[in-house]
């Protein structure tokens, strides 16, 4: 459930706004009616949940070509 909320009522809510933030609820902050922000729970990183949908070649390190290089130092 998404939770509206006007912006200059958030100072004295903010306390509150963060708990249930924490407890998974989404607010909605609006100015004039209109909707400018969305505040949601951060989802936890599981580390290696990517692990197999990433590929890097071989090459990845190796130095550029001279022609590309060059691009970079001195674009025109």
């Amino acid at each position: 459930m998404t939770l509206k909320i006007n912006l200059p009522e958030t100072p004295d809510q903010l306390k509150d706004l963060i708990q249930q933030i924490q407890a998974g609820e989404e607010i909605l902050l609006s100015q004039n009616g209109i909707a400018i922000a969305r505040l949601t729970p951060i989802q936890p990183r599981v580390p290696g949940q990517d692990k197999g949908k990433i590929w890097v070649s071989p090459e990845f390190n190796e130095p550029l070509p001279d022609d590309i290089l060059n691009d970079f130092l001195d674009p025109q």
